[in-house]
């Protein structure tokens, strides 16, 4: 296995450019896809997610025109997409494989959708309960509740509105938000208990009404769509930088200098960008200019009770500051972490330990206590897990060498990663 040696350091100065915003960008393909219309998508993510999705599409008989690093132009199928037979390799990308998994249920074809390991581990029986309230015809291949699965050619049928759980996972709710059309008539989702992730789905829900398809959403409880509602290519749409991405360059500059982000701005759809509310309080100085963030170091990182539930992703960087804090830092509501690409409660705790942090961890919360008199030279193990990675090589900016085991692993969403950060340390 690879590993990537990150030498000390305590200053970061410079700007980075983002790359584009994997949750848009997956989006945003499977959208252009399902519309009338070809349609242009400007500054897409280019990582193995989104090529994930790419060459699913291609494979569903889509055709794609991705020879530019700047677009890339989706010829769509008018919500009925060619071949109604085929197998998928979905790798480990969520944000492919539960829209795509409502999608197909409603093609009246016979699909077969797996991943790698980790994907065979993730849950999907509450998308899969949703969607057979329909009609649908959906089989696990191995364990009952979790891919492989085969979606087999069914009749879709609404008679009442369909439920789906709001506590495990946004990407379910996306998922039945962007296959709602394919149904054709009045088409309603319910949501069963607390909805988690909510900026999510508002990034959904905003794409959505760029391809024309309109939801009445019922204060985060009921979601209705308007019968004969069709997606409609908008024939050029542009992806902000991503935000997720930007929270690791925003700590660094919080850290130890001064970074400005290029690529998106306070205007952004993007419900990460809270992340700047909480280092703000945390202490750093933030400044938003026209297409750009600021991020200054903080004089002092204050610890706190923080409430995650609208961040996941980001909030796994705080879990490094709380680290460099002047009191014990909480991240509350963080149950959704035991499914991502691995269990994150466990992976975050065991990898801070390496380094002689103190931490305390339940299903649904951390409590990181602050260390001044960390253990140098640590290798972290990543667990095939993009988002460990580039959390953990901010240590290298107090003073550490770090070691990065499988540091390959940020091609998930950021192949340049690595590059871009050595180029903000001085």
């Amino acid at each position: 296995m690879k590993e990537k040696i990150l030498k000390a350091s305590s200053q970061v100065k410079g700007s980075i450019k983002l790359p584009g915003s994997k949750s848009i960008t997956n989006r945003v393909l499977l959208m252009a896809a399902l519309a009338s219309g070809t349609t242009k998508i400007v500054d897409p993510l280019r990582s193995e997610d989104t090529d994930q999705m790419i060459n699913a599409l291609i494979r569903l008989g889509i055709h794609v025109e991705k020879n530019s690093d700047s677009f890339i132009e989706i010829k769509g199928a008018s919500q009925d997409f060619p071949n109604k037979n085929t197998k998928l390799f979905l790798g480990n990308s969520g944000t492919t494989f539960r829209p795509l998994t409502a999608v197909l249920a409603m093609m009246e074809g016979d699909y077969y959708l797996s991943g790698i390991d980790r994907m065979h581990e993730r849950p999907i029986k509450d998308l899969v309960d949703s969607l057979e309230q329909m009609g649908a015809v959906i089989e696990y291949e191995n364990i009952i509740g979790y891919p492989p699965i085969k979606i087999k050619n069914s009749k879709i049928r609404l008679a009442k509105p369909i439920q789906i759980k709001g506590n495990i996972s946004s990407q379910y709710l996306t998922a039945l938000l962007m296959a709602g059309p394919i149904v054709g008539g009045e088409f309603t989702i319910e949501i069963i208990g607390e909805l988690i992730s909510k900026p999510y789905v508002n990034i959904t829900l905003k794409l959505l009404e760029k391809f024309n398809i309109f939801y009445d959403n019922k204060n985060w409880h009921t979601f209705s769509l308007k019968a004969n509602s069709r997606y409609k290519s908008p024939k050029e749409i542009f992806v902000e930088g991503d935000a997720s991405s930007a929270s690791y360059f925003f700590a660094a500059a919080a850290l130890s200098g001064e970074i400005e982000i290029k690529g998106i701005n306070q205007r952004s759809i993007q419900g990460d960008l809270k992340f700047l509310d909480i280092i703000s309080k945390m202490g750093a100085e933030v400044e938003y200019k026209s297409n750009s963030i600021k991020v200054s170091k903080a004089k002092v990182l204050k610890g706190f009770e923080i409430d995650c539930i609208e961040i996941p992703d980001a909030a796994m960087t705080l879990s490094i500051l709380a680290v460099f804090a002047d009191a014990p830092t909480t991240l509350k509501n963080i149950g959704s972490w035991k499914v991502k690409e691995t269990d994150r409660i466990s992976a975050i705790e065991k990898e801070l330990k390496k380094l002689g942090v103190e931490v305390a961890s339940t299903q649904n919360s951390m409590t990181i206590f602050p260390q001044n008199n960390l253990n140098n030279n640590v290798a972290i193990e990543t667990y095939n897990d993009h988002r460990i990675a580039m959390c953990f090589s901010l240590f290298c900016l107090k003073n550490l060498n770090i070691i990065i085991k499988d540091p390959e692993c940020v091609n998930k969403t950021y192949p340049n990663y690595f590059k871009d950060l050595e180029s903000i340390i001085e």
